[in-house]
C-alpha cells in the first residue's frame, strides 16, 4: 500500500473516518486490466495494493480501505461465502464487483450479499474508478445521516438517520426519491435552490433539457406534506427558478403554480436484453 500520504483513520466497520486519498484494494489477476487502472489510480494519488486471491478479513482491516474491487471468479466455490463474510465483518467496506459475464440471478445474489456494486468485464477501467467513488460517496452520505440532528420545521420533523419525516409522530409516507428531496430543501432552508441542482443532487446527474420530474415530485411531496400538515405550507415555487423550504403558516401563502406540461408522462424503462449464462461463478 503506497504511503505518499497520511493514512486516514478507521476501525472495525472498515469505514474510513477521516480525510485523506481513497484506499482500494483490488483483488484480480487481470494484469492487462490492472496495468491501466493503477496507471488511472496512480494519477488519482489513490493508495491501493493488488491481491491475486482471498486474504483474511483481519488483514483487510489493517489495510484500512475506503473500498473493495474484486473478481469474484478468484474466488472459486466460496465466493459467495467470502463476499458475504467480507460484507458483515466489515459494514463499512465499500464493495465494487468486477467480473467476468454473469447470469441476472447472480448479479442480484451478489448485491443482496453484500456488494454495493456490480460491473462486468470487460469494463472500461474510468467507469470502474467512477462508481468505487460513488459507492464511497453513498457511504460517506449514510454515516452523516447517522449523526445528523433532527430539523424541525413547524409540525413537521425530518430525521435522516431514520430515512422519514413526521408530523405528530406519524410517518409521512415519503418514497426515497421524495424524502431525498426534502432533506435536501430544508438542509438548506432558506435558499432557493434552481431545478438543474435540485436534479443534479437528488437523482444524480445532469438534466436532460424540457425534464420536468423536479416539478412533478415536488408537487407529489407538497401534497403529501399538506395533508399530512394543512395549517402549514414547507415548499414554496419560485417560478421559473425553482424552490424554496420553509414553514409558513398556510394562512396568507400565495400559491405558485409549478405548471409542469399537461402531456407529461414518465420515461418508460426498456426492457432488458436476455443476458447469456455466466461462466466461472458459482451458480
Amino acid at each position: 500500500m503506497s504511503t505518499r500520504n497520511a493514512a486516514p483513520v478507521n476501525d472495525r466497520s472498515g469505514a474510513v473516518t477521516a480525510g485523506g486519498p481513497l484506499r482500494v484494494a483490488v483483488i484480480d489477476t487481470d494484469s492487462g486490466f490492472l496495468q491501466v487502472l493503477t496507471n488511472r489510480m496512480d494519477r488519482l494519488d489513490w493508495e491501493y495494493r493488488v491481491l491475486t486471491g482471498p486474504v483474511p478479513v483481519a488483514e483487510i482491516v489493517a489495510m484500512r480501505l475506503s473500498a473493495i474491487i474484486v473478481d469474484l471468479t478468484l474466488f472459486g466455490t466460496r465466493a459467495w461465502d467470502e463476499l458475504q463474510q467480507i460484507a458483515q465483518e466489515l459494514p463499512g467496506l465499500g464493495i465494487v464487483v468486477c467480473t467476468g459475464r454473469s447470469t441476472v440471478a447472480q448479479r442480484v445474489r451478489g448485491l443482496r450479499l453484500g456488494a454495493d456494486d456490480w460491473l462486468a468485464k470487460p469494463c472500461h477501467p474510468e467507469e470502474l474508478i467512477a462508481r468505487v467513488e460513488a459507492v464511497v460517496r453513498r457511504r460517506k452520505r449514510a454515516e452523516s445521516r447517522k449523526e445528523a440532528a433532527p430539523v424541525a420545521a413547524g409540525e413537521l420533523q425530518i430525521r435522516a438517520d431514520q430515512f422519514q419525516a413526521f408530523v405528530a409522530g406519524t410517518s409521512v409516507d415519503l418514497t426515497r426519491r421524495e424524502f431525498e428531496l426534502i432533506e435536501l430543501l430544508a438542509g438548506v432552508e432558506g435558499r432557493v435552490l434552481e431545478r438543474e441542482e435540485i436534479y443534479q443532487r437528488v437523482w444524480g446527474y445532469a438534466m436532460a433539457r424540457g425534464d420536468r420530474s423536479v416539478d412533478v415530485f415536488v408537487r407529489k411531496l407538497r401534497q403529501k406534506l399538506e395533508k399530512a400538515s394543512p395549517e402549514w405550507r414547507y415548499i414554496h415555487t419560485h417560478f421559473g427558478v425553482g424552490y424554496r423550504f420553509a414553514a409558513e403558516p398556510a394562512e396568507g401563502v400565495e400559491f405558485v403554480p409549478d405548471a409542469p406540461p399537461a402531456d407529461f408522462a414518465p420515461a418508460q424503462v426498456a426492457e432488458l436484453a436476455p443476458v447469456p449464462e455466466a461462466s466461472g461463478l458459482p451458480a
